[in-house]
């Protein structure tokens, strides 16, 4: 069986890199019977044509990593702290938690009481 050719304003199946997604695209350009240029039928972007592949997802391994790199470091510094007695003269006292002043109202105008009927 021939494949079918493809014409300019065809609508094939490609990846949109704005959209992030699979979806219809109309030829815009080609060269040689090829594909070149494609032109989103949902976001109307023009890119390059992408052979309807979805590029690889990126890799999230070293973020993963970091936490467990900086809990490693910590924990030795912890574990000596925790062996070595600390004497109560040295260490400061717990500091007080001020009270939280209440909430102010702001207005722009000087507040007036209101006007009576003389």
């Amino acid at each position: 069986m021939i494949p079918p050719s493809l014409r300019l304003g065809d609508v094939i199946d490609d990846y949109c890199p704005r959209c992030k997604l699979l979806l219809n695209h109309a030829v815009a350009s080609m060269v040689g019977g090829s594909v070149v240029k494609v032109v989103c039928q949902t976001c109307h972007s023009e890119h390059p044509y992408k052979n309807a592949e979805v590029p690889p997802k990126k890799k999230t391994g070293p973020k993963k990593a970091l936490p467990d790199q900086a809990l490693a470091k910590a924990a030795p510094a912890a574990a000596s702290k925790a062996k070595a007695p600390v004497p109560e003269e040295a260490a400061e006292p717990p500091k007080k938690k001020r009270a939280s002043s209440p909430a102010r109202y702001i207005s722009r105008h000087a507040t007036r009481p209101p006007r009576g009927r003389v």
